[in-house]
């Protein structure tokens, strides 16, 4: 995988217009902007119909490319295969990082798993029915409804500026998928004392599950997530000259019992 300096990645965005809403697409680039730059924007479709008459103003505004694709045939979509091969075409050009794939369509599985297999990092944006192949194909996967509040298929009309209720403390202990997730990463990432860099927990929880957003439980961060829980110890160390305080977790059933390491000691 190509490696990259914070916000430097060269990035191609490709919109499969016929499976997503144009009024996700601001909210959609501030994320995209995360990753790095994107330095294509493209949107395919059928601009010949009225179906997708809703896109001009985000063409516009976003400065997206439209790509023509006529539907051939009915029932066949055609756009997959032109975004396919457009994306293959970058590919080859050797002037990308990454590429972000805007879809909720089980049929970029292969073109996913593909670019992967290429050493480029694949970021996939689609509703959170999407096909859990597609998911797993990509090295990070952010669903709509994250980025456009509330959680509800309308995403047409949902506004990014109203945030999701967060989840309470109690309910989240009771998450017994995400405790044991965030457990077991705990202690992949700690050292002999239970510690272990919030980044490090970031990184291999997206390894594990690509589609996992802290945003899904109503958290800006994963951090605000981890502490909500209340099961874990978060410790902000300083590391001097100004630098920024790194974020240190510890599972708190890992505290050290003082007594009984005092009494090991004496003996």
């Amino acid at each position: 995988m190509v490696t990259v300096s914070e916000n430097a990645a060269k990035l191609a965005v490709l919109i499969d217009a016929d499976n997503a809403q144009p009024s996700i697409i601001e909210a959609l680039l501030a994320e995209v902007a995360k990753y790095g730059t994107a330095h294509v924007k493209r949107a395919y479709g059928d601009w010949t119909g009225t179906s997708l008459k809703g896109w001009k103003d985000q063409l516009l505004a976003q400065s997206i490319q439209p790509i023509q694709q006529f539907a051939y045939t009915t029932g066949k979509n055609s756009t997959d295969a032109a975004m396919a091969i457009d994306a293959m075409d970058l590919l080859y050009t050797g002037r990308f990082d990454g590429f972000c794939l805007v879809s909720s369509d089980s049929d970029f599985t292969r073109l996913a798993a593909r670019l992967r297999e290429s050493g480029l990092t694949v970021y996939g944006f689609g509703e959170r029915k999407t096909p859990k192949p597609f998911v797993a194909a990509c090295d990070k996967f952010i669903y709509i409804e994250n980025l456009t509040y509330p959680d509800s298929p309308a995403t047409a009309t949902a506004s990014p500026s109203t945030p999701k209720p967060a989840t309470p403390g109690a309910q989240l202990k009771g998450d017994t998928a995400l405790v044991t997730l965030l457990r077991n990463v705990l202690e992949a990432a700690s050292d002999d004392d239970g510690w272990a860099p919030l980044s490090s927990l970031g990184t291999i929880i997206t390894k594990q599950r690509p589609d996992f957003d802290s945003r899904t439980y109503g958290y800006a961060k994963l951090s605000d997530l981890i502490i909500a829980t209340t099961l874990f110890e978060v410790d902000r160390r300083s590391p001097g000259d100004g630098k920024t305080a790194i974020v240190f977790v510890r599972d708190k059933r890992r505290r050290p019992d003082r007594t009984t390491k005092s009494a090991s000691t004496n003996s």
